[in-house]
């Protein structure tokens, strides 16, 4: 078995609902990074023989088939093809995988993995209401909730299960959503997103210019007695919209090679892919599943959670990695030590390049040898990539 490299890797900042990225189609958002990622690495367009892009809302302006109209919409040739992935909140994670695998089987040399979703224009849970308003039925079928009777389509209800289980309080949920404010804070003002970011031109109302590069869901006058006020989202419950992720538009992207493909590229690794889990779980709970599939993935590399220098774990909600580093022992100066989706957003079938984005950049700019990523997923999934930094 072959091995992977990442070469290059870029984000955009994240957009707020209506925000600043409420202008730009999905489609030529996504094509801004892949362009970022040639320039980047200075590939010649031809040589990438694949474009894997995750995406949650696969409809309207996201529809047939993303990942191909973003290479048409870039300055790739159009003998470069493109498939989508949704794995719900981990699709673009799934496509760094499926790179990786690609890869490493010795069938490809150059792919690149991303993700986007322009929340503001493609709506959370369209693709699911879309049938119901045209007399078609549920996802959930007959035969589903026959075995899961429980089951829902809203994770609000997963999180509070997750705080429930693990005995986590409304104010260890509401401290953390603070933290997750304040480093990405620290983060913003230190520079530390300056060299992982695509910076994206923004036109307004009036026809000025200007350009997009700080996440826009940072909360910069954020307290813990505004987060702690905010109402709950169910009675008698602990999580609030303050201790959950920020509806957000974005796109990301990592491009990975072979050893041939560094060859011919020319260029030298930002990292290794390490190992790679995936792990279905309960449905109904939904989101508990990157506890058991990191478990799975330390006993398979040998590895325990002090071998890990730093963790990327999905703030879909506060209780996924509160709950995480409680089970696994993880040390809280090693997660999101930049914050997470509570405060930068959670751009659904980006964040998976997303975060493993800002976590190689996090290895580099600290220093660290091994990093993880994972994240929870609708339906009771989780992937885990632990990248080595070159």
């Amino acid at each position: 078995m072959g091995e992977a490299y990442i070469v290059a890797a870029s984000r955009t900042a994240g957009g707020r609902k209506g925000g600043k990225l409420k202008d730009w189609h999905p489609v030529d958002l996504a094509a801004s990074v892949l362009n970022d990622l040639l320039d980047r690495t200075g590939a010649d367009p031809a040589l990438v023989e694949d474009v894997i892009m995750g995406c949650v809302m696969q409809v309207g302006e996201q529809s047939v088939n993303v990942a191909r109209n973003a290479v048409l919409a870039s300055r790739m040739p159009e003998s470069v093809p493109g498939t989508s992935v949704d794995r719900q909140c981990g699709s673009s994670q799934q496509a760094l995988q499926f790179a990786a695998q690609a890869v490493m089987s010795g069938t490809m040399d150059i792919v690149i993995a991303s993700g986007v979703e322009s929340m503001t224009r493609v709506p959370m849970g369209l693709s699911a209401a879309l049938p119901a308003q045209n007399g078609f039925g549920t996802y959930m079928s007959p035969g589903i909730q026959e075995q899961y009777p429980n089951i829902q389509f809203s994770q609000f209800v997963g999180a509070e299960m997750i705080a429930e289980k693990y005995g986590l309080t409304k104010d260890e949920l509401d401290e953390f959503s603070y933290s997750s404010h304040q480093r990405a804070i620290a983060a913003t003002q230190a520079g530390a997103f300056k060299n992982e970011v695509c910076a994206i031109e923004i036109t307004d109302a009036e026809g000025n210019k200007s350009v997009h590069n700080i996440d826009e869901g940072i909360r910069f006058d954020a307290s813990l007695d505004g987060i702690k006020a905010v109402k709950l989202l169910r009675e008698g419950g602990r999580i609030t919209a303050a201790s959950s992720s920020q509806i957000c538009d974005g796109a990301s992207g990592v491009m990975i090679v072979s050893e041939k493909g560094l060859k011919e590229l020319g260029v030298k690794p930002l990292a290794r892919i390490h190992h790679m889990t995936l792990l279905g779980h309960d449905p109904v709970i939904m989101l508990e599943a990157p506890i058991p599939a990191t478990e799975r993935a330390f006993k398979r590399t040998g590895m325990k959670a002090s071998d890990i220098d730093f963790y990327e774990v999905n703030e879909a909600f506060a209780s996924v990695p509160v709950a995480y580093m409680k089970t696994l022992g993880v040390d809280r100066e090693k997660l999101n030590v930049n914050g997470g989706a509570i405060a930068l957003g959670h751009p659904l079938g980006a964040s998976g390049t997303k975060l493993m984005t800002t976590l190689l950049n996090t290895l580099e700019a600290k220093g660290g040898k091994y990093g993880l990523q994972t994240m929870c997923e609708g339906g009771g999934m989780a992937n885990v990539t632990i990248v080595e930094r070159l």
